[in-house]
């Protein structure tokens, strides 16, 4: 078993960008930089400081895209993982159901999506 925390991801999901940015570099004291959206789909994104490479700090992000409101099932906690198709392939099986499966996210590398058996979705991070 790992003893090392494999929590890398979270999204925090916004109705008014702007306003949630403004709250959270101010309640924290931080500078939230923008992402770039590989997809160009509408998805707009502010990253919390810092990187894929920090051990046992999870970074994150504000997100605004349509149909996502926030409240109710609207963070996003991603786990680390060597290829997220292989946990993807174990969710079924574990009670859980496929959301979105394995996609690109660009120079980010690539997510799963999916719901637990208590109807909560997670997300599923890989490089490769």
């Amino acid at each position: 078993m790992k003893v090392e925390n494999p929590v890398v991801w979270f999204e925090i999901y916004t109705n008014d960008l702007d306003r949630a940015k403004k709250f959270y570099e101010t309640v924290f004291k931080v500078e939230l930089t923008e992402l770039e959206n590989p997809e160009g789909d509408g998805l707009k994104m502010f990253s919390f400081p810092g990187d894929m490479e920090s051990k046992g700090r999870a970074s994150g992000a504000l997100v605004h895209v349509q149909g996502m409101e926030a409240g109710g099932n609207s963070t996003i906690v991603y786990f680390d993982s060597e290829d997220c198709s292989i946990e993807e392939a174990r969710v079924e099986a574990a009670g859980g159901r496929v959301e979105r499966s394995k996609m690109s996210i660009g120079e980010y590398g690539f997510i799963s999506l999916v719901f637990d058996t208590e109807g909560n979705m997670i997300g599923i991070h890989s490089i490769k």
